[in-house]
Protein backbone atom coordinates (compact mmCIF):
# COMPACT_ATOMS: atom_id res chain seq x y z
CA UNK A 1 0.00 0.00 0.00
CA UNK A 2 1.41 3.37 -1.03
CA UNK A 3 1.16 6.46 1.21
CA UNK A 4 2.04 10.09 0.71
CA UNK A 5 3.40 11.89 3.77
CA UNK A 6 3.46 15.69 3.63
CA UNK A 7 5.23 17.07 6.71
CA UNK A 8 7.67 19.99 6.72
CA UNK A 9 9.40 19.06 9.98
CA UNK A 10 12.23 16.91 8.58
CA UNK A 11 12.98 15.07 11.82
CA UNK A 12 9.34 14.12 12.33
CA UNK A 13 8.97 13.22 8.66
CA UNK A 14 12.01 10.91 8.76
CA UNK A 15 10.70 9.21 11.90
CA UNK A 16 7.26 8.67 10.37
CA UNK A 17 8.70 7.32 7.12
CA UNK A 18 10.71 4.78 9.14
CA UNK A 19 7.67 3.83 11.22
CA UNK A 20 5.36 3.41 8.24
CA UNK A 21 7.96 1.54 6.18
CA UNK A 22 8.47 -0.94 9.01
CA UNK A 23 4.72 -1.53 8.91
CA UNK A 24 4.93 -2.56 5.23
CA UNK A 25 3.78 0.69 3.68
CA UNK A 26 5.60 2.31 0.77
CA UNK A 27 5.99 5.99 1.61
CA UNK A 28 6.81 9.06 -0.44
CA UNK A 29 7.70 12.10 1.68
CA UNK A 30 7.27 15.72 0.60
CA UNK A 31 7.84 18.86 2.63
CA UNK A 32 5.45 21.49 1.28
CA UNK A 33 1.85 21.70 0.19
CA UNK A 34 2.48 22.35 -3.49
CA UNK A 35 4.54 19.17 -3.83
CA UNK A 36 1.84 17.28 -1.94
CA UNK A 37 -0.79 18.49 -4.40
CA UNK A 38 1.38 17.64 -7.42
CA UNK A 39 2.06 14.11 -6.16
CA UNK A 40 -1.57 13.43 -5.28
CA UNK A 41 -2.81 14.72 -8.63
CA UNK A 42 -0.45 12.24 -10.31
CA UNK A 43 -2.32 9.45 -8.50
CA UNK A 44 -0.91 6.12 -7.39
CA UNK A 45 -1.61 6.56 -3.66
CA UNK A 46 -3.88 4.64 -1.32
CA UNK A 47 -3.76 7.13 1.57
CA UNK A 48 -2.28 10.52 2.48
CA UNK A 49 -1.07 12.04 5.74
CA UNK A 50 -1.00 15.84 5.47
CA UNK A 51 0.35 18.38 7.92
CA UNK A 52 -1.92 21.42 8.08
CA UNK A 53 0.77 24.09 8.45
CA UNK A 54 3.15 23.71 5.49
CA UNK A 55 5.07 26.10 3.21
CA UNK A 56 3.63 27.11 -0.19
CA UNK A 57 0.19 25.64 0.51
CA UNK A 58 -1.47 24.50 3.73
CA UNK A 59 -2.80 20.98 4.13
CA UNK A 60 -6.47 21.98 4.23
CA UNK A 61 -6.12 23.77 0.88
CA UNK A 62 -4.41 20.70 -0.59
CA UNK A 63 -7.28 18.60 0.72
CA UNK A 64 -9.95 20.87 -0.76
CA UNK A 65 -8.23 20.87 -4.15
CA UNK A 66 -7.94 17.08 -4.42
CA UNK A 67 -11.52 16.56 -3.27
CA UNK A 68 -12.68 19.06 -5.90
CA UNK A 69 -10.94 16.89 -8.49
CA UNK A 70 -12.71 13.76 -7.28
CA UNK A 71 -9.67 12.22 -5.59
CA UNK A 72 -11.26 10.18 -2.82
CA UNK A 73 -8.30 8.50 -1.08
CA UNK A 74 -8.39 8.55 2.75
CA UNK A 75 -6.65 11.60 4.23
CA UNK A 76 -5.38 12.08 7.78
CA UNK A 77 -4.58 15.65 8.84
CA UNK A 78 -1.79 16.42 11.32
CA UNK A 79 -1.68 19.76 13.11
CA UNK A 80 -0.44 21.58 16.16
CA UNK A 81 -3.83 23.27 16.34
CA UNK A 82 -6.27 21.79 18.83
CA UNK A 83 -9.21 24.17 18.64
CA UNK A 84 -12.58 22.62 17.80
CA UNK A 85 -13.11 25.00 14.86
CA UNK A 86 -9.85 23.86 13.25
CA UNK A 87 -10.88 20.22 13.53
CA UNK A 88 -14.32 20.97 12.13
CA UNK A 89 -12.81 22.84 9.16
CA UNK A 90 -10.49 19.93 8.38
CA UNK A 91 -13.24 17.33 8.57
CA UNK A 92 -15.70 19.48 6.62
CA UNK A 93 -13.04 19.91 3.93
CA UNK A 94 -13.00 16.16 3.34
CA UNK A 95 -10.52 14.77 5.86
CA UNK A 96 -11.19 11.22 7.07
CA UNK A 97 -9.42 11.76 10.38
CA UNK A 98 -7.53 14.39 12.37
CA UNK A 99 -4.64 14.17 14.85
CA UNK A 100 -3.17 16.90 17.03
CA UNK A 101 0.58 17.05 17.70
CA UNK A 102 2.19 15.63 19.72
CA UNK A 103 0.68 12.21 19.07
CA UNK A 104 1.41 8.56 19.75
CA UNK A 105 2.99 6.77 16.79
CA UNK A 106 0.99 3.64 17.69
CA UNK A 107 -2.19 5.66 17.45
CA UNK A 108 -1.12 7.10 14.09
CA UNK A 109 -0.61 3.59 12.70
CA UNK A 110 -3.96 2.48 14.10
CA UNK A 111 -5.74 5.40 12.48
CA UNK A 112 -4.07 4.79 9.10
CA UNK A 113 -5.12 1.13 9.31
CA UNK A 114 -8.67 2.11 10.24
CA UNK A 115 -8.94 4.58 7.34
CA UNK A 116 -7.64 2.18 4.73
CA UNK A 117 -9.86 -0.65 6.00
CA UNK A 118 -12.86 1.47 5.04
CA UNK A 119 -11.80 1.40 1.39
CA UNK A 120 -14.11 -1.00 -0.49
CA UNK A 121 -11.26 -2.98 -2.04
CA UNK A 122 -9.49 -3.36 1.32
CA UNK A 123 -12.27 -4.73 3.50
CA UNK A 124 -10.84 -8.26 3.68
CA UNK A 125 -7.95 -8.79 6.07
CA UNK A 126 -7.25 -12.18 4.48
CA UNK A 127 -6.63 -12.44 0.75
CA UNK A 128 -6.90 -15.84 -0.98
CA UNK A 129 -5.54 -17.30 -4.19
CA UNK A 130 -5.81 -21.02 -4.83
CA UNK A 131 -4.90 -22.78 -1.59
CA UNK A 132 -2.80 -19.96 -0.11
CA UNK A 133 -3.75 -16.93 1.94
CA UNK A 134 -2.09 -13.60 2.65
CA UNK A 135 -2.82 -11.85 5.94
CA UNK A 136 -2.99 -8.08 5.90
CA UNK A 137 -2.72 -8.08 9.69
CA UNK A 138 0.66 -9.75 10.10
CA UNK A 139 1.88 -9.97 6.46
CA UNK A 140 1.96 -13.79 6.60
CA UNK A 141 1.72 -16.07 3.58
CA UNK A 142 0.15 -19.42 4.52
CA UNK A 143 -0.48 -22.65 2.64
CA UNK A 144 -0.82 -26.43 3.22
CA UNK A 145 2.90 -26.83 3.99
CA UNK A 146 3.36 -23.93 6.38
CA UNK A 147 3.43 -20.18 6.76
CA UNK A 148 6.00 -17.40 6.68
CA UNK A 149 6.09 -13.64 7.14
CA UNK A 150 6.92 -11.79 3.94
CA UNK A 151 9.36 -8.93 3.59
CA UNK A 152 7.93 -5.48 2.87
CA UNK A 153 8.26 -5.40 -0.93
CA UNK A 154 7.35 -9.07 -1.37
CA UNK A 155 4.18 -8.56 0.65
CA UNK A 156 3.13 -5.51 -1.37
CA UNK A 157 3.77 -7.23 -4.69
CA UNK A 158 1.81 -10.33 -3.73
CA UNK A 159 -1.00 -8.17 -2.35
CA UNK A 160 -1.21 -6.31 -5.69
CA UNK A 161 -1.42 -9.57 -7.63
CA UNK A 162 -4.01 -11.08 -5.29
CA UNK A 163 -6.13 -7.95 -5.55
CA UNK A 164 -6.01 -8.14 -9.36
CA UNK A 165 -6.71 -11.81 -10.20
CA UNK A 166 -6.19 -12.71 -13.83
CA UNK A 167 -4.63 -9.33 -14.55
CA UNK A 168 -0.99 -8.95 -15.58
CA UNK A 169 0.90 -6.25 -13.68
CA UNK A 170 3.84 -4.73 -15.51
CA UNK A 171 7.31 -4.30 -14.06
CA UNK A 172 6.89 -0.54 -14.46
CA UNK A 173 3.64 -0.60 -12.49
CA UNK A 174 5.30 -2.48 -9.63
CA UNK A 175 8.12 0.08 -9.60
CA UNK A 176 5.74 3.05 -9.62
CA UNK A 177 3.36 1.67 -6.99
CA UNK A 178 5.84 0.11 -4.57
CA UNK A 179 9.19 1.81 -5.09
CA UNK A 180 7.86 5.20 -6.17
CA UNK A 181 8.40 7.60 -9.06
CA UNK A 182 11.62 9.03 -7.68
CA UNK A 183 13.20 5.76 -6.67
CA UNK A 184 16.52 4.94 -8.29
CA UNK A 185 15.69 1.23 -8.11
CA UNK A 186 16.02 -0.66 -11.39
CA UNK A 187 13.79 -3.32 -12.87
CA UNK A 188 15.99 -6.12 -11.53
CA UNK A 189 14.61 -5.48 -8.03
CA UNK A 190 11.21 -6.59 -9.34
CA UNK A 191 12.71 -9.76 -10.81
CA UNK A 192 14.52 -10.55 -7.55
CA UNK A 193 11.33 -10.18 -5.51
CA UNK A 194 9.30 -12.22 -8.01
CA UNK A 195 11.89 -15.00 -7.73
CA UNK A 196 11.68 -14.86 -3.93
CA UNK A 197 7.89 -14.99 -3.99
CA UNK A 198 7.87 -18.00 -6.31
CA UNK A 199 10.10 -19.89 -3.89
CA UNK A 200 7.96 -18.95 -0.90
CA UNK A 201 4.72 -19.93 -2.64
CA UNK A 202 6.29 -23.31 -3.40
CA UNK A 203 7.58 -23.65 0.16
CA UNK A 204 4.07 -22.99 1.49
CA UNK A 205 2.77 -25.84 -0.66
CA UNK A 206 0.75 -23.49 -2.82
CA UNK A 207 -0.98 -24.56 -6.02
CA UNK A 208 -0.40 -20.95 -7.10
CA UNK A 209 2.56 -19.61 -8.98
CA UNK A 210 3.55 -16.36 -10.69
CA UNK A 211 3.38 -16.47 -14.46
CA UNK A 212 5.37 -14.08 -16.61
CA UNK A 213 3.60 -12.83 -19.73
CA UNK A 214 6.32 -11.62 -22.06
CA UNK A 215 6.10 -7.90 -22.68
CA UNK A 216 3.03 -7.58 -20.45
CA UNK A 217 3.86 -8.40 -16.82
CA UNK A 218 3.22 -10.90 -14.05
CA UNK A 219 0.07 -12.55 -12.75
CA UNK A 220 -0.95 -15.29 -10.33
CA UNK A 221 -2.10 -18.56 -11.81
CA UNK A 222 -3.31 -21.77 -10.17
CA UNK A 223 -2.14 -25.28 -11.12
CA UNK A 224 -5.28 -26.07 -13.09
CA UNK A 225 -4.68 -22.99 -15.22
Amino acid sequence: MRLLLAEDERTLSDALVTLLSHSNYSVDAVYNGQDALDYLEAGNYDCAVLDVMMPKMDGVTVLKKIRAQGITIPVLLLTAKSEIDDRVEGLDSGADDYMTKPFSTKELLARVRAMTRRMPELTDNLLKAGNVTLSRCDYTLAGPSGSMRLANKEYQMLEMMMMNPGQAISTERFLEKIWGYESDSEINVVWVNISGLRKKLASAGGNVTIKAARGIGYMLTTAEE
